[in-house]
């Protein structure tokens, strides 16, 4: 057996970092200017610790353009480097200054970003030259440059600087122009760098200088641009914030959004770290709304808007931030690693969210029924799809009858128990998903005392079909699905008015006029009901509903069957008995079943012309 040391030729791996490190060049000014954050913090450590002594002053980082030179430069006033750290830091690749500075100051070092020590060489990806110049807070220390055009050569020579702390100058690539344009720096800027913790400065504001003097006129002058807030919202103790602070951090995320209807803010130190603020949008009744609105940060640093890794997909429909230093990353930060961290991570937040619910509900009920419009989608897209969510929500799901009154789930399951009762002992819970369409439907319901739920989401047809399985022997039609006799089956039985010879004509009169997707059944009911009813069987209708959302594809699509009940009792069918000529009873035949389709909807063009006309006949 031989062993042996793997031997990396710089000649190599440099070309390889410097293409393929970072799937996206613009992130070279991210991974900057979090090293220039980091030198920025470890000077206040390193004071608080009492191991620097000298005048701390203003702890800042600059973002420079000089289109003249072609240079790009981001200035901190951290704590330098000296030529051996240099030669330490820079030209060791991998070796993290950040990852050893945590390890020696493990308890005070909260907030250092860099970890992998290869953010610097992002820097290559969009400059033919880079140069460091640098003065080390240690005393004694005297100023270096370090320059190297991406081979594996490099330069160091003493220099003048007076200032502590690092400049990185970027002398601009021939095919990387963009990024001597202010507007390409600035967007860069504001989405990856906008809640950095210490001030950026770039470019240039007019502010107003009031007039010292009455008589006086104002002045206007042109000072240094800050672009971030170094203290958002979710960093400070939820006991300081109001909730007009919570409506103002939303719009500083989402300027011009419609007011959200409550936060969440998350706030915890163990067993892991999270913080952050999560916003319930007014998302109405559509799940089909824009995702990717809630910001992963890794200690106030942006890293990406696509958060599918970390929490449940329902929980992407809201809005807001999440920041997490235990999240772990992959080597470029794009991406995130799956870990228990992340598991646990997501079902705490998951938690937080089905606890404020409750809270709601339970402090507010009043409040949650006004907002439950808004509410319903979300609940019931994260009761499909996480087993967890659906125990903990199920609790304060509400249901509204076509009379607008509220009542939880559980109760109004209770409640129409024995009342929606049928002959085989199954209940049977009747909703609505268009109470004005399906009006008649309704009435006819309720007539007969039985409720009616107003169940109008676009995830209906799914989250019946749950209910459905967790509920013990409870179904759900909608109430329009057949007449309410053969929805709710009772031991009654109507006796019919039209012989057996009779109704089978009637059956034929209609089936004439009907094609292959129409059952024609002429059936006994009372009077009142209607004398022609369409409709389609609860199991097609939902399968197909269903598939339209994302459902039972492997099934593939049910043609669409109907159902034409006659009315056996109804005085008209007398009416059609009665007429002396064939021609006569086709007429009436006619305009029974168009009245039938119209009121489904389901009479369009050539037919809708014929029925106006044929109606205004018999008017005559």
């Amino acid at each position: 057996m031989s062993t042996g040391t793997i031997n990396v030729q710089t000649e190599n791996i440099f070309p390889i970092i410097k293409k393929f490190l970072y799937s996206d060049h613009e992130i070279f000014l991210r991974e900057l200017i979090s090293n220039a954050m980091d030198a920025t913090h470890k000077v206040k450590v390193l004071n608080g610790l009492g191991e620097f002594e000298d005048e701390v002053g203003q702890l800042q980082v600059e973002v420079k353009i000089d289109k003249d030179a072609g240079t790009l430069s981001i200035i901190d006033r951290g704590i330098g480097m000296t030529e051996e750290e240099i030669n330490k830091y820079i030209n060791q690749i991998a070796f993290s200054g950040a990852e050893e500075f945590v390890n020696k100051y493990k308890d005070q070092s909260e907030g250092i970003i860099g970890h992998f020590g290869l953010g610097f060489y992002s820097a290559f990806m969009v400059s033919s030259k880079v140069e460091i110049k640098t003065l080390s807070h240690k005393k004694g220390s005297k100023a270096v440059k370090w320059e190297c055009d991406g081979s594996p050569s490099f330069e160091i020579t003493e220099i003048e600087k007076k200032q502590r702390g690092t400049e990185i100058v970027l002398h601009i690539a021939e095919d990387s122009k963009e990024f001597l344009e202010e507007s390409r720096i600035s967007g860069i800027l504001n989405k990856y760098c906008k809640f950095l913790p210490y001030p950026i400065f770039f470019g240039e504001e007019e502010v107003t200088i009031p007039a010292e003097k009455e008589g006086e006129e104002e002045k206007k002058e042109k000072k240094p641009k800050q672009i971030n807030n170094p203290e958002p919202l979710w960093t400070k103790a939820p006991n300081t914030l109001e909730e007009e602070d919570y409506k103002k951090f939303y719009q500083e995320l989402y300027p011009f959004s419609q007011e959200p209807l409550f936060q969440i803010h998350l706030n915890v130190d163990y067993p892991f770290n999270l913080t952050g603020v999560l916003y319930f949008p007014k998302i109405g009744n559509s799940v089909q709304v824009q995702k990717n609105k809630i910001q992963l940060y890794s200690n106030q640093v942006f890293i990406t808007d696509n958060v599918e890794e970390i929490v449940p997909d329902f929980l992407t429909l809201l809005h807001g931030v999440i920041d997490s230093p235990d999240i772990p990353l992959n080597v470029s930060r794009s991406y995130l690693q799956s870990d228990s961290n992340v598991k646990k991570i997501s079902n705490h937040i998951m938690k937080k969210v089905a606890d404020k619910l409750d809270e709601i509900y339970k402090s507010d009920k009043d409040r949650f029924e006004n907002i439950w419009d808004d509410l319903k989608v979300f609940m019931e897209y994260g009761m499909l799809s996480e087993e967890k969510f659906y125990d903990r929500a199920k609790k304060v799901y509400l249901t509204k009858d076509t009379e607008g009154n509220f009542k939880l789930l559980d109760e109004f399951v209770e409640e129409t128990k024995e009342l929606h009762k049928d002959k085989d002992d199954r209940q049977v819970i009747l909703y609505t998903n268009d109470p004005e369409t399906q009006y008649s439907y309704v009435q006819s319901a309720t007539d007969k005392g039985y409720k009616v739920l107003v169940l109008d989401s676009p995830l209906t047809p799914h989250f019946v079909a749950q209910l459905e399985q967790k509920l013990e022997n409870v179904s759900f039609a909608r109430v329009d699905a057949d007449a309410i006799e053969n929805l709710i089956k009772k031991d009654e039985e109507i006796p019919s008015k039209l012989t057996d010879e009779q109704k089978e004509e009637v059956k034929k009169l209609f089936s004439d006029k009907l094609d292959q997707t129409y059952q024609v059944e002429v059936a006994s009911r009372s009077e009142k009901d209607k004398a022609v009813l369409i409709t389609q069987a609860e199991f097609v209708r939902r399968m197909n509903e269903q598939q339209q959302l994302g459902g039972n594809s492997f099934m593939g699509a049910m043609p669409d069957m109907y159902q034409l009940t006659v009315n056996a009792n109804h005085p008209v069918l007398s009416k059609l008995m009665e007429a002396k000529t064939d021609a006569k009873k086709a007429k009436l035949t006619a305009q029974l079943l168009d009245l039938a389709l119209l009121e489904k909807g389901m009479l369009k063009g050539e037919k809708l012309d014929e029925f106006i006309n044929r109606s205004v006949e018999l008017i005559k």
